[in-house]
């Protein structure tokens, strides 16, 4: 009995030693939890499935409780063209089922059965329900009990899509776009072909929010403009940010509106000729958008924020490297975290294939390097987000040639 215990005691131990060993990140199999070779962090794949798994967009609330909700579809889904940008949007096949992770425990359990794809990265913390959209149908499942109720239909004169939930959980909103630029993102699903395509074209767009007890639909604002990253406020359950889309040195990017009032308010003035701002995000308590500035585009890089009361300004500096496709805030609003970026992105970086985290000191960010993304495709985005509890920072990836979520530690030692 005790050769049998030591035996077994020896096993366990080799199987820790190996998934705890110091490795190259990406480009062969990976086991569950490594040590990224080039920055000594501990890197745990959280999707641990058979087929694709796709985390939410980098603004969208994934968390519910200690779970995490995400998409995941079988291997039918690997991108086909590789030039376009791989998001959950544009992964049609109806194989696409929503998920969820413990965080704890790394239990995965099914959430949706359906039939149909889906779309929608949203979901109600409070009310632990996740709510997505199946062609012209508005439903939301139950993450525990997976009771699944229809919430709306959209009227055949107005389909549209729904974007995000407000805080007191009340409201859906989103936009609706016209069946001639459907009909363009149709026929130019490259990024590079259709974003000029779509700006140009000046179609109309319509801000909406739908009551989710009374289906009451409200039409807030329209514009011939491309009305886009339509996001609630984490705390003001009225407060709806949106975003002018299209070349970012182009547009007067990121406003907000009161879904009461409908008073509509833009956040942040262009000061110089070529400066672009976006990928804007509320912070954990609603005071701040946070966004990336660059002052000119490629040349001089920030994160900047917005007082949505005060309209109060201020911004950290970053180097050419350190700039991040997308960044995000700590619970605890000390920290933030930035997902890189290739050598084909917007800082034309020769060093910037990292996972970030990021401490803000005096006028600027200081960096620390935590898993080494030279393995990963950047056609598909990282997204990254901090766990609620603020110890790793949770990112997808396609190191082993499809997409999996994964989180690298923030040490205690990399908070400055």
């Amino acid at each position: 009995m005790k050769k049998r215990m030591l035996v077994l005691f020896l096993l366990v131990s080799s199987i820790n030693i190996f998934s705890q060993q110091r490795m190259e990140t990406g480009g062969q199999k990976m086991p569950n939890e490594w040590i990224d070779e080039s920055t000594g962090h501990k890197v745990i794949k959280l999707t641990r499935r058979e087929g694709n798994n796709y985390s939410f967009y980098f603004h969208n609330n994934p968390f519910v409780g200690n779970k995490m909700i995400f998409y995941g579809t079988d291997f039918l889904n690997t991108a086909k063209n590789d030039s376009v940008k791989v998001e959950i949007n544009n992964v049609t096949t109806g194989n696409k089922q929503v998920y969820s992770v413990d965080l704890k425990t790394l239990k995965v359990d099914q959430i949706t059965n359906q039939q149909s794809g889906m779309n929608g990265e949203i979901v109600a913390p409070k009310n632990k329900l996740v709510y997505y959209q199946i062609k012209d149908s508005v439903f939301a499942t139950h993450i525990e009990t997976k009771q699944t109720k229809l919430v709306y239909v959209f009227p055949k004169d107005f389909q549209a899509s729904i974007t995000t939930l407000n805080a007191d959980e009340t409201l859906l909103a989103g936009a609706w776009s016209s069946d001639a630029e459907k009909e363009i993102f149709k026929n130019n699903p490259n990024k590079s072909s259709y974003f000029d395509l779509i700006y140009e074209a000046k179609l109309p767009r319509t801000l909406f929010t739908i009551n989710v007890k009374s289906g009451e639909l409200i039409k807030l604002f329209s514009d011939n403009a491309w009305l886009n990253h339509v996001q609630f406020s984490n705390t003001d359950p009225k407060l709806l940010m949106f975003c002018h889309e299209g070349p970012w040195h182009k547009v007067d990017r990121i406003w907000t509106i009161d879904v009461d009032s409908k008073k509509v308010t833009q956040i942040h003035h262009r000061t110089m000729d070529m400066e672009i701002y976006g990928h804007e995000w509320f912070a954990p308590d609603g005071k701040n958008i946070w966004y990336d500035l660059q002052q000119p585009r490629s040349v001089t890089f920030f994160v900047s924020a917005t007082d949505v009361k005060t309209g109060a300004e201020k911004k950290y500096s970053l180097k050419r490297d350190e700039w991040s496709i997308h960044f995000n805030t700590s619970p605890d609003q000390k920290l933030f975290c930035g997902d890189g970026g290739d050598s084909s992105q917007v800082a034309k970086a020769k060093d910037g294939r990292w996972i970030y985290l990021f401490t803000p000191s005096g006028d600027s960010m200081i960096s620390k390097r935590l898993v080494n993304m030279k393995n990963h495709n950047y056609k598909t985005e990282p997204n990254v987000h901090f766990s609620p509890d603020g110890k790793w920072i949770i990112f997808r990836a396609t190191f082993e040639g499809h997409t999996d979520v994964y989180a690298v530690e923030v040490k205690e030692s990399d908070k400055l």
